[in-house]
């Protein structure tokens, strides 16, 4: 290749070369196009790693391997595959591919655990090997980059070893599939289910006559061209379209400045049409056999790929690939409107195993080895976790409720795997660290997974995966309760809070004011000095509470609104009585600490249960190191609680909320829970960062809490034990006063009604005086008629005036006058009338026009005010009867 090449340009002195046909012998011919700058011009070379070393000569009419990164991880997305295993060939082809794919494939969250690499004059032993080493590990999902040559030798022996399967993918680019017509029909129908990636090439009517063309002309068995062979035809047409714009001469290259002990490599010249040749080929466009020729750079343009699936003696079409709308069933559809990997956008695939089920892309492997499963050693708590050893026979005994719920949960996969506990501890059986130790075991390797009552916190899931939590969440505060009677001389101002004190202070204020409004004029109450009606509307207001007022109520308005102040006086006077008799007479349980800035504030001890992550949770919360008391068991931290915090005890305890509800079932009359809960998301099983079997155990959990074996695993751990009813944090506030929030709907009907009552008083006593306010006066100005209406608003209703003088002579001399003044006598409010003052049984009667104390038929005293009455002699002369007359 080397030799030829260099007689092409040193000898023959040729314009331009169309080659090479593999990228491993793209860089020398590369180097050499450039120093005599030729064009280079390859349909064949597609690593991308000489895209780095390229120069302004060469030119690639062909599909980069990056290109098709894109379409192998969407299809590694569509099916959910979580680590994948490349295959390739050890040269510049197979190496070029991998940096772009695994950046791919890590956009999509799929990790690369392993690479396996197969020599290029690899022997079948070697392959084989090679195959024994993957089939030890989990992932089963593999894609396979390499020429047809190698590739069929390794599908051969992959298909000797099970390993097409129903538990692998296999997925291969297009250094297979744009060759596979060179294969042999065995190996094709051993690759049945593999996946496969190619360029598409339009079914034009071009490429139609071109083939047939060519079948007409080479009797032979396979006439059909691979997209290699088209792209170098499309190669060969563009070179000839752009000679003749070019318009070449037949001058020899320069020579300049050769050395005369100069080699091989530095004897040829240097062409001079070079750089207008290359020029026109850049600009060269045209519709070719393998689709639209265009360069960019001096690169063929991506178009879409074809999705294949190997069955039978071939491969057929499941979806294509474009960088626009991702995996689609048909080119061109008019429903896609957006990017997207669905599977549900494939056609039928037939998967290794002859089956149409996706496979899960791992598998336990085949070598025998179980799970190691990590579980924490500790002293306390023995109902979640409980290590004991057996020196007999020199083994251990896990169980405990995480226990049982790890294998509720592997028992609910669909698949069996095999697993071992195995203790987080030293030699001695003590715990060789902290959860946080034991999550980073995980992390390292030396464990597959942890179970136990491990929490999910955000520093432990940067470096390893947590599946769904399968216990309540939270860390909260456990304290002593003490008895309070509520025996406080201030004890009935408890019963309500204070805004609702507040509040109906103003609100009876506010009503015994519009009360005021809308009696005030026709009402002698709601009249007189400024100070007595001010001191009416506080008395009425309150005086309502009780129902204790006095006065009429005259104005139906006013009746409205007193109604609705009922109402309201009656709800707040039951709900008031019940709370103080509740707070007098009812023994209650009160935590010693309701806050957790009382702890800080004063400075009290506080315990965490002993390797816990409380500690750093607590620090967080600024208490002080030396403050924090670590315990083992329950009966630890009821000791500590039995010491008092001045005394080397604590006076709270912070720990998870499935630990403390534990607490409380076994010490219910001591301990209560208050305070807030600090969020966190539960116990957990620990995996490494990407497993597989994350997702499956997380539904498996699912599956078991919603079902019954969670109930009963739970009974058989816990249900033995009392249990306190669930604290209610809300009833350990400072007080237990009801507050605005239960009455404000109350407040709010009260405030509409009176509003109501006064929109329709204004307006009713506006339309009354509407004279005033259409005055046109040159002299009435708006402060005046604001000023009359205010002083007309003063003055006593007319109604009012005349109602109480009608009243007033009809209560009075209702029937006999002389009965009822005799009544009014005899009672002791009068001297006897003497009998001389009567005439004819009818003596006259001067009354005050001011409303007096009335008489009625049964001498009973209905109004008040002493009445001025004026007997008058009827016999006197007529002069002093008519001036008499005259005057009433």
């Amino acid at each position: 290749m080397r030799s030829s090449s260099l007689d092409l340009l040193k000898n023959v002195e040729v314009k331009a070369i169309i080659g090479p046909p593999y990228s491993v012998q793209a860089n020398f011919l590369i180097d050499l196009g450039y120093k005599a700058q030729v064009p280079i011009i390859s349909y064949a070379a597609t690593s991308p790693s000489l895209s780095s070393i390229r120069s302004p000569y060469f030119i690639r009419v062909t599909q980069k391997d990056s290109y098709q990164v894109n379409a192998i991880t969407a299809i590694v997305q569509a099916f959910g595959w979580r680590k994948v295993v490349p295959i390739y060939v050890d040269n510049e082809f197979g190496k070029g591919i991998i940096p772009f794919l695994t950046d791919a494939l890590d956009n999509v969250n799929a990790r690369v655990p392993y690479r396996s690499v197969i020599p290029s004059m690899a022997t079948d032993d070697q392959i084989v090997a090679e195959l024994y080493k993957l089939m030890t590990m989990q992932t089963r999902v593999f894609i396979v980059h390499m020429l047809t040559s190698l590739g069929s030798r390794l599908f051969t022996k992959a298909k000797q070893l099970g390993m097409m399967s129903e538990d692998y993918a296999w997925i291969i680019t297009d250094g297979i599939t744009n060759d596979m017509n060179s294969m042999d029909t065995s190996v094709i129908e051993s690759m049945l289910g593999v996946i496969g990636v190619k360029p598409y090439v339009p079914k034009t009517k071009e490429l139609h006559e071109f083939t047939t063309r060519r079948q007409r002309r080479n009797l032979i068995l396979n006439p059909e061209l691979n997209i290699f062979g088209l792209w170098a035809y499309d190669s060969v047409t563009a070179l000839a379209m752009a000679t003749e714009k070019a318009r070449l001469t037949n001058d020899k290259f320069q020579m300049f400045n050769v050395p005369r002990n100069a080699t091989d490599l530095e004897r040829f010249g240097i062409s001079k049409d070079g750089p207008e040749l290359l020029q026109a080929l850049s600009n060269t466009t045209f519709k070719g056999l393998a689709g639209n020729f265009q360069l960019l750079d001096g690169q063929l343009q991506s178009s879409p790929y074809e999705i294949v699936n190997l069955v039978g003696h071939g491969a057929r079409v499941v979806g294509y690939w474009t960088k626009e709308t991702g995996i689609v069933k048909e080119l061109n559809s008019s429903n896609t409107k957006a990017y997207s990997t669905s599977k549900n956008n494939y056609g039928s695939i037939i998967w290794p195993g002859d089956t149409t089920s996706p496979p899960k892309g791992w598998k336990i492997p085949t070598n025998g080895k179980k799970l190691r499963i990590g579980v924490p050693v500790k002293d306390g708590f023995s109902e979640f976790l409980q290590v004991s050893w057996n020196s007999a026979s020199n083994s251990t005994e896990v169980k405990g409720y995480c226990i049982d719920v790890f294998d509720a949960v592997m028992a609910k996969l669909p698949y069996g795997i095999p697993y071992e506990y195995i203790p987080f501890a030293t030699p001695d059986h003590e715990s060789a660290g902290s959860y946080n130790d034991l999550v980073y075991q995980v992390y390292l390797g030396n464990y597959d997974t942890a179970v136990g009552d491990v929490t999910i916190i955000a520093n432990r899931s940067q470096y390893v995966d947590f599946t769904l939590p399968y216990t309540e969440s939270g860390v909260s505060m456990v304290v002593p309760i003490k008895v309070s009677k509520g025996k406080n001389a201030w004890a009935f101002l408890k019963p309500l809070s204070w805004e609702l004190w507040l509040t109906t202070f103003c609100s009876f204020v506010f009503i015994g004011f519009f009360i005021w409004l809308l009696e005030h004029r026709v009402n002698e109450d709601f009249r007189g000095p400024p100070s007595h009606q001010v001191g009416m509307i506080f008395w009425f207001a309150f005086s309502t509470m009780v129902f204790a007022h006095m006065e009429k109520i005259k104005n139906n308005l006013a009746r409205f609104v007193l109604i609705i102040c009922f109402l309201v006086v009656l709800i707040l006077i039951q709900s008031y009585t019940a709370s103080l008799t509740s707070t007098l007479t009812v023994h209650q349980l009160l935590p010693t600490v309701t806050d957790v800035n009382q702890l800080l504030k004063n400075k009290k001890y506080v315990g965490y249960q002993q390797g816990s992550f409380v500690y750093d949770l607590l620090k967080r919360m600024n208490f002080d190191e030396s403050r924090l008391v670590q315990y083992k068991s329950l009966e630890a931290c009821d000791e500590l609680f039995s010491k008092g915090s001045g005394n080397g005890g604590i006076a709270a305890a912070f720990d998870e909320i499935p630990f403390m509800k534990l607490f409380l079932a076994k010490y219910c009359s001591k301990y209560t829970m208050v305070g807030p809960t600090y969020k966190t998301d539960g116990f957990a099983f620990v995996f490494p960062m990407g497993s597989p079997l994350v997702a499956d155990v997380s539904r498996a959990i699912l599956n078991v809490t919603e079902g019954e074996k969670m109930t009963e695993i739970e009974r058989a751990w816990f249900g033995g034990k009392s249990r306190c009813p669930d604290s209610d944090t809300s009833l350990f506030s400072d007080t237990n006063s009801l507050g605005l929030e239960s009455f404000w709907g109350l407040f709010l009907i009260a405030g509409l009604a009176a509003f109501l009552a006064l929109i329709i008083y204004v307006i009713s006593f506006l339309h009354e005086h509407w004279t005033v306010l259409r005055c046109t006066d040159r002299d009435s100005s708006i402060w005046s008629k604001i000023v009359k209406l205010l002083r007309l608003f003063d003055d006593k209703h007319l109604s009012f005036h005349s109602r109480n003088i009608e009243l007033t002579g009809r209560n009075i001399c209702d029937g006999d006058c002389t009965d009822r003044l005799k009544k009014v006598s005899s009672h002791g409010n009068f001297p006897q009338i003497p009998q001389s003052l009567y005439l004819n049984n009818s003596p006259q009667v001067q009354v005050n026009p001011v409303e007096n104390m009335m008489i009625d038929s049964q001498a009973e005293i209905v109004e008040v005010v002493e009445p001025e009455i004026e007997l008058v002699n009827l016999n006197q002369n007529s002069q002093t009867a008519g001036s008499t007359n005259e005057n009433h």
